[in-house]
């Protein structure tokens, strides 16, 4: 599954691109990630009807229906581990304005393994909007955005300090991803 790591780094060096120039302006800017992995352990499976049972870490089961998108389902036995790895982030930077409008985007991308190949899956869902600074109140510590679709909402700053280095007419860039990757372990 060499093609999936590929695209998820391509994503990850286009989202990053402008943070090294963004943190040159000394803009305010935040962000935040998670990870979960999960860990299960095949208890059942039926390949006709794809049903698969699954026993977590703690003993938990669930049992579900496999979608005929999920390739390569017959090589899957009970004691194959299945993992999964989940990392969500958010960012938030503010950045000058070139002139840009608010907008807003959405990019996913999934791969599959190649039939013949352990089962897995790797998919990335990346959204981004971004609004337009219409007014900085230093004393009551609020702003208002105008975003995509024109309308004005007021946010008050959690850090007071960022309002000292926002201006009106920046631009607000918030990105949010979620990135799953599920594989299959087969055991002895």
């Amino acid at each position: 599954m060499k093609k999936p790591i590929f695209l998820f780094v391509s994503l990850l060096m286009l989202a990053t691109t402008g943070w090294a120039n963004e943190a040159a302006t000394d803009k305010p800017s935040f962000s935040t990630s998670q990870k979960a992995i999960l860990t299960a352990q095949v208890v059942a499976i039926d390949h006709e009807t794809r049903e698969i049972t699954l026993r977590g870490p703690e003993g938990n089961t669930a049992t579900f229906t496999v979608s005929e998108e999920a390739q390569n389902l017959d090589q899957v036995s009970p004691g194959d581990i299945v993992l999964t790895e989940y990392v969500q982030t958010m960012s938030i930077e503010v950045l000058a304005n070139d002139g840009s409008e608010p907008g807003a985007g959405e990019m996913m991308i999934e791969a599959r393994a190649e039939e013949g190949a352990t089962p897995g899956l790797t998919a990335i869902d990346a959204q981004v909007v971004s609004a337009t600074v219409e007014e900085i109140n230093l004393e009551e510590n609020t702003f208002k955005l105008r975003g995509p679709s024109g309308e004005i909402k007021e946010y008050a700053a959690r850090d007071p300090e960022n309002l000292k280095r926002a201006e009106v007419g920046d631009i607000v860039v918030i990105t949010f991803t979620e990135a799953v990757a599920i594989t299959v372990e087969k055991t002895e």
